[in-house]
């Protein structure tokens, strides 16, 4: 008998529906979809000093406000957008934020020209190859990592903003480039198992 014959899920998870719905159909999930790419960088960058599940609830407002995430129809929102934004209730009225996603959606779209994809781009610091961990308590999943590091200062350096290496790594998490499901969560043999069967569209 194995340690971890019992499966429960990660206990960050248990405590609302939306954490419940988001650990147990995206967290984790390998990603080469620029479009997820960027709603994630959206949502991310605006939950910095907020919980998650703030934002979360707020996912909708996100996705009405900023063009269903198109970086390229985000791009060209101007001061007069910016003001309609800042007014609305169902996004965080933060106009540094605001004015962050739109600049991170024109530094986004210099990646994706640059590299062919902004997944492609992310995936280039894993090899291609998500990284499964091996965790057994919360205690053991860190904050940042090596990528998280090097990814956030790169992507500091091409203007982005909000988005420091505990935020990078929290959507490193997010986006299945890491698997830090617990071994007592039944999602982390899902992910793995994703995780070796994912081939990016560029391979």
């Amino acid at each position: 008998m194995g340690v971890y014959t019992v499966k429960e899920p990660c206990p960050w998870c248990t405590a609302t529906p939306e954490y419940v719905k988001y650990h147990d159909e995206e967290w984790g999930v390998p990603s080469d979809d620029d479009r997820i790419h960027f709603e994630f960088l959206v949502l991310e960058s605006a939950q910095a000093g907020l919980s998650w599940l703030t934002i979360l609830k707020k996912r909708e407002g996100y996705r009405k406000a900023f063009a269903n995430f198109n970086p390229t129809k985000v791009a060209t929102f101007d001061d007069q957008m910016v003001e309609i934004l800042k007014a609305n209730p169902d996004i965080v009225r933060n106009r540094l934020k605001i004015e962050s996603t739109i600049t991170n959606a024109r530094h986004f779209l210099a990646i994706q020209q640059e590299f062919g994809s902004f997944a492609r781009y992310m995936w280039s610091y894993f090899d291609d190859k998500p990284i499964q961990n091996k965790w057994k308590t919360m205690a053991e999943v860190p904050a940042t990592s090596k990528e998280s590091d090097q990814i956030s200062k790169d992507l500091k350096k091409r203007g982005f903003k909000f988005f420091g290496s505990t935020i990078c790594y929290a959507n490193l998490q997010a986006l299945g480039f890491v698997n830090d499901h617990l071994l007592s969560c039944p999602r982390n043999k899902t992910c793995a198992d994703l995780g070796k069967q994912f081939r990016p569209h560029w391979l």
